[in-house]
C-alpha cells in the first residue's frame, strides 16, 4: 500500500501514453509531504496499475466520450489535509497528462481517494522494501 489503480475507456488506449502516466503518477505521489514534511508514500509499497476497459458507455453515447478513474487507496492515519493533497497531486498530474488529448476529445477524469477500511487480513511479502529502507 498505497496502490493507485487506474481504469480507462479503452477508446483513449492509443492516444495516451499509460506507461508514462503510471511512472509520473508514481513520482508525484513519492513527492507527497504530510503537515511535517515527512514523505506520505514508502517507496517500496507505491504501486501504479492502469487497466483499459474492453466495454465501456460514457454519457450519452452521442460522442466517442472517454473516461479516466483513479483510485488512489492508503492506509489508515492519514490526516484529512493529506489524503486531500495527495488525491489533489493525483489529480493535477493526470490533468497535465490528458491535457493535449482534452483538446480534441471529450474525457471525465475522476480521482477517488480510499482509506483501507478495518482490514480483515493485510498479508504482506516483499524483498523491494529493503532496497529504499537503509535508514
Amino acid at each position: 500500500m498505497p496502490h493507485l489503480v487506474i481504469l480507462y475507456s479503452g477508446n483513449l488506449e492509443a492516444l495516451a501514453d499509460m506507461g508514462t502516466l503510471c511512472r509520473a503518477l508514481a513520482d508525484t505521489m513519492l513527492a507527497v509531504k504530510d503537515e511535517e514534511g515527512k514523505q506520505v508514500f514508502p517507496i517500496g509499497g507505491t504501486r501504479v496499475l492502469a487497466y483499459p476497459s474492453a466495454h465501456h458507455a460514457v454519457a450519452d453515447g452521442s460522442r466517442d466520450f472517454g473516461f479516466v478513474y483513479l483510485n488512489l487507496r492508503m492506509g489508515r492515519g492519514r490526516t484529512q489535509a493529506t489524503q486531500t493533497k495527495a488525491g489533489d497531486a493525483v489529480l493535477a498530474c493526470a490533468q497535465k497528462h490528458f491535457e493535449p488529448i482534452m483538446k480534441n476529445r471529450y474525457i471525465g477524469i475522476t480521482v477517488q481517494v480510499d482509506e483501507s477500511p478495518g482490514q480483515v487480513y493485510d498479508g504482506k511479502h516483499s524483498n523491494i522494501h529493503p532496497l529504499f529502507n537503509k535508514g
